[in-house]
């Protein structure tokens, strides 16, 4: 017994699901799917304005700036260390060999679900050039694991987080002399094409061995300092016309995790719902710690949100007390309140119908 008790202990940890800290790593992999929320350095190469690979970006984080824009962890970097992975999920630009099998992280800055979102920043990689990296990915697990029954098995246990749709708002829709959009499409419209072509790129995941999703909603972008300074008279009321759009495109999302909960009936789809996380956040910040919720730690201007965090700039001391970081990006303060609450629910709300804790013990 104590023999075959060793043994055990001895397959987990050349498994590698234990993590340094004595937690059991809950799922092999975890692949992420985002923009600059949760970019970790896919943009550092590109020709792009949207960058974040400089000081003070990274200013708390171990190992200083990474091109993660925030000045430290991600929202998926906290759930990560929650699932019990040993050190965070690397970036497409950067996974290499047997690494891709702990999970890559394809987010891109100013990507969106629509191809043309983002351009006027250059460089980056929209959701369908991320699905399409994942695919190459799997062709590697393939090659690794043997034969494509054993990458399948092995995907089906693994996290996949997918959050895009804020760059088709900020980027896009809401940026009338640059886009069309707002002009072609009423916001009812312009939500539902997004979410058609965002359940198009879900199905190729699904297609490719993905069977446990977490699709992340679009926050209160109409709440963010770079919204506040551009259209809030007073700096602290929140762009409702910004907000509603979101609001649609949420709910459209939520219906999609029913839709595909429904017809997919060996996968397990979830919808965390950041907009009411920053919501409860705004509306009670002293119980989260923070003081500052309508303007950037480091910026230019109005609420510090109308030019993002500039090279070498120095932002505030307290940053615990801020919930924005820069014009648009939340603080690692803001980024473990919404991480905690995806990966463990606090409400019912946060997370329909499951949280990400429950969806990896599936």
């Amino acid at each position: 017994m104590a023999l075959e008790k060793l043994n055990i202990v001895a397959l987990v940890v050349i498994l590698g699901l234990w993590n340094g800290f004595g937690v059991a790593q809950q799922v092999p992999c975890y692949f992420i799917f985002g923009d600059s929320l949760v970019d970790d350095g896919n943009n550092n190469q590109l020709n792009s304005l949207a960058k974040a690979n400089y000081l003070p970006y990274g200013i708390d984080f171990n190992g200083g700036p990474t091109g993660r824009f925030s000045n430290g962890k991600t929202t998926v970097d906290v759930i990560a260390e929650l699932l019990g992975f040993n050190g965070y999920i690397p970036p497409y630009a950067q996974a290499r060999g047997r690494d891709i099998l702990k999970g890559v992280n394809y987010a891109s800055a100013a990507a969106g679900i629509r191809e043309e979102t983002g351009q006027q920043l250059g460089g980056r990689i929209s959701f369908s050039g991320q699905v399409q990296n994942y695919q190459r990915t799997v062709s590697q697990v393939v090659n690794i694991l043997g034969d494509e029954n054993t990458a399948a098995n092995y995907l089906s246990k693994c996290i996949y987080s997918v959050g895009l749709g804020s760059n088709d708002y900020l980027n896009n829709y809401f940026m009338p002399l640059v886009y069309s959009s707002s002009r072609r499409y009423t916001p009812q419209q312009y939500a539902d094409i997004l979410l058609q072509a965002y359940a198009q790129q879900i199905r190729t995941l699904y297609n490719y061995g993905a069977r446990k999703m977490a699709l992340f909603g679009v926050g209160q972008i109409g709440c963010s300092p770079n919204a506040l300074a551009s259209n809030s008279p007073d700096g602290r009321t929140c762009v409702a016309r910004i907000n509603s759009a979101n609001q649609l495109f949420n709910n459209g999302l939520r219906s999609l995790v029913d839709q595909l909960n429904n017809q997919l009936q060996d996968a397990r789809f979830t919808y965390i719902n950041v907009y009411g996380i920053f919501q409860d956040i705004i509306s009670n910040p002293s119980s989260y710690g923070f003081r500052v919720t309508n303007a950037g730690c480091c910026g230019v201007g109005r609420n510090n949100g109308q030019i993002t965090c500039l090279p070498l700039q120095a932002p505030c001391r307290n940053r615990r007390e801020y919930l924005f970081w820069d014009a648009f990006h939340p603080t690692e303060a803001g980024n473990t309140v919404i991480g905690r609450r995806a990966y463990n629910a606090q409400s019912a709300s946060d997370a329909y119908p499951i949280d990400i804790n429950h969806l990896a013990q599936i």
